[in-house]
């Protein structure tokens, strides 16, 4: 079997739940290519040792470049704060490997064009990293909408909440910073609900959306009473629609407090509805208009079973799958594609889309206008 290089280029979060994806998926799925953790990358030499260490990586870099134009690199896994995406994704591209990269693709539209051009030049497989497209319920949900057993949607609703800023002192980490980040919680995880939105339900073709930053100012990190801006949003509302007719209504915030990571959407249409809760991420609920008037209200689909997207690869039926099989499932389709030479979704082509929503999205809280999204 052939083997294929992975050079992952970051070890904090990220790059834990990647090396984590990496080590397990061929010890799972069937795959015609073994992937090897051969080289991860840190600016922090000893802590990117310890990295590899405790992840399973053979060796180490301290420099992106290196691992860029190492001749035994196959493929690039980008895990690296927004504003290095862009530069690392080029690179790779014109050294003509395969690059995954996380979400967001970059920190703004012009970034996302540069890099789907490099890529799209280059010939390479490219994969944007939205991993709760592959959330066993979520993909088994796109399979119940491709069916009709939603009939004509109506309406999209999501919202995604987070607290682990509300605090005043929190320090002004890299995600607050505009020139690193892009925006705040509108890229981070506004994205996510943006793009299950377009891969459920379709394009969005017009928004019109607010962001809000409540504190404006922040600790410097390591400093003594220093404060500096913060230069993002904290929270973000977007009402939209989509191509097909369908109503949008979208919510992130990081200041909702008791929520950690909370996600959750419902789809209705003419036919029946679906309601998933990632914090119940086994779970879809169903409501068929088609069912006896007095049998109708939700269902409960425990989606564990081998006939459910992904989930035949892992545990007998009931036995729950977690946050971390996402990037699993991610890798292994990516890898598939690797191996073949054959596109993936969602593409970089998926990450720039995504990118134009986000910009309308600002244009529109600036404007205090409905705004089109061009493609």
């Amino acid at each position: 079997m052939k083997s294929l290089n992975v050079g992952l280029i970051g070890y904090q979060f990220m790059g834990r739940a990647h090396s984590n994806a990496w080590r397990q998926v061929d010890k799972f799925f069937s795959l015609p290519v073994k992937p090897v953790l051969h080289t991860i990358c840190g600016r922090d030499a000893q802590r990117v040792e310890a990295a590899a260490r405790q992840l399973g990586w053979q060796k180490t870099a301290t420099r992106w470049q290196d691992v860029v134009s190492d001749p035994e690199i196959d493929i690039i896994d980008i895990s690296t704060a927004n504003d290095t995406h862009a530069e690392i994704a080029i690179a790779a591209a014109k050294a003509g490997k395969s690059i995954l990269c996380e979400k967001p693709l970059a920190r703004n539209v012009r970034e996302a064009e540069a890099m789907l051009a490099a890529v799209k030049k280059a010939g390479v497989v490219h994969m944007i990293c939205h991993n709760y497209r592959r959330i066993p319920a979520i993909a088994q949900a796109k399979k119940m909408i491709a069916a009709g057993d939603l009939g004509r949607i109506f309406h999209y609703r999501a919202r995604y909440l987070q607290d682990w800023i509300v605090d005043p002192d929190f320090p002004l980490v890299w995600r607050l910073q505009g020139k690193l980040a892009g925006s705040g919680a509108h890229g981070d995880i506004n994205a996510h609900i943006i793009d299950l939105g377009r891969h459920l339900v379709g394009e969005l073709v017009e928004v019109c959306g607010h962001l809000e930053t409540f504190i404006k100012e922040r600790p410097l990190p390591g400093s003594k009473g220093r404060k500096g801006r913060v230069t993002v949003d904290d929270a973000a509302v977007t009402l939209g629609r989509f191509k097909n007719g369908a109503l949008c209504n979208l919510e992130a915030s990081r200041f909702a407090l008791g929520r950690k990571n909370h996600l959750q959407l419902e789809i209705n249409g003419s036919k029946g509805s679906l309601v998933f809760d990632l914090e119940d991420m086994n779970r879809l609920k169903f409501f068929d208009n088609a069912d006896p008037s007095d049998r109708q209200g939700y269902r409960d689909i425990l989606v564990t079973e081998p006939v459910h997207p992904y989930a035949g690869a892992w545990w007998p039926p009931g036995h729950i799958l977690g946050y971390e099989h996402t990037f699993v499932h991610t890798v292994f389709d990516f890898l598939k594609a690797v191996a073949k030479g054959r596109p993936v979704e969602p593409s970089f082509a998926e990450g720039l889309q995504n990118q134009r929503v986000l910009a309308a999205i600002e244009k529109s809280s600036t404007t205090r206008r409905w705004v089109k999204i061009p493609r």
